[in-house]
């Protein structure tokens, strides 16, 4: 029997990275599952790596119609929503310290990053509503509750706004049966973070010293914890800043 049996999830940013690990194990652990990315082949891709019930929809979650219309075409394939695993996120390389970042590379990052959210869980929520309850799970970061003198300003503010609404919406909905957490990784090893890192060894060793563990997170790693979210062993855990990050943020000074 899987910890998900019987549920529904939508999972944004599951072309890729986090979101096509989750798609994989909630389909494994039993739940019928909407693989959403802005990049249709790429959600395709994923669909076919999943073992059970799941489709692929295209959506950019910074457009409230397609964000609507991700949720209801959900609904009416598979009756209803259980759970919202609001992952889709960006962190363009023009997104730097303040003093360097541009209105626009701000503006698109929250667009995605904070927007996105707000809207997924403002078309989402009402179909869980209709379920009698659900999980929703936003993805924020060990960043909302860390500062860094190697700034990604938009990429951390926009974080830091999901941290605050989902403790917002867990207060909000948590007697309509609805739980709403914010999972916090730590570095993980995605392509995006390989992207930013990859060429320059100097600058993933500076970081990787102020992780105690002494390593990046896999996607399995986070998606774990979500996963423990999502389900109903977590059935307690509501407004919750969910730290997976190997220690970052308890750390003063990391082993040698």
């Amino acid at each position: 029997m899987g910890r998900l049996d019987g549920k529904v999830a939508v999972i944004t940013g599951a072309g890729g990275g986090m979101g096509r690990e989750a798609a994989v194990v909630f389909a494994q652990e039993g739940a019928r599952v909407c693989v959403a990315d802005i990049a249709r082949d790429a959600a395709e891709e994923t669909v076919e790596l999943c073992d059970g019930e799941a489709f692929a929809f295209e959506v950019d979650v910074a457009e409230e119609e397609q964000v609507a219309a991700l949720m209801r075409a959900t609904a009416e394939r598979f009756g209803g929503i259980d759970v919202l695993y609001n992952n889709a996120g960006i962190s363009p390389p023009d997104d730097a310290g303040i003093l360097e970042t541009p209105v626009e590379a701000w503006e698109r990052v929250l667009a995605v990053n904070a927007r996105g959210v707000f809207l997924c869980c403002k078309h989402g929520i009402p179909h869980l509503l209709e379920r009698g309850g659900g999980s929703v799970v936003n993805v924020a970061s060990f960043v909302a509750l860390a500062g860094a003198s190697t700034s990604q300003i938009a990429y951390t503010a926009s974080k830091g706004a999901v941290l605050a609404l989902s403790r917002e919406l867990g207060v909000q909905f948590a007697r309509q049966g609805i739980r709403v957490n914010a999972l916090c990784p730590g570095p993980v090893e995605t392509p995006l973070l390989q992207r930013i890192w990859g060429d320059d060894p100097q600058a993933a060793q500076r970081r990787l010293v102020h992780i105690p563990v002494g390593r990046l997170a896999q996607p399995r790693e986070i998606v774990n914890a979500a996963l423990f979210l999502a389900s109903d062993e977590s059935s307690y855990v509501n407004g919750a800043t969910f730290l997976v990050d190997g220690g970052i943020t308890a750390a003063y000074v990391t082993p040698e």
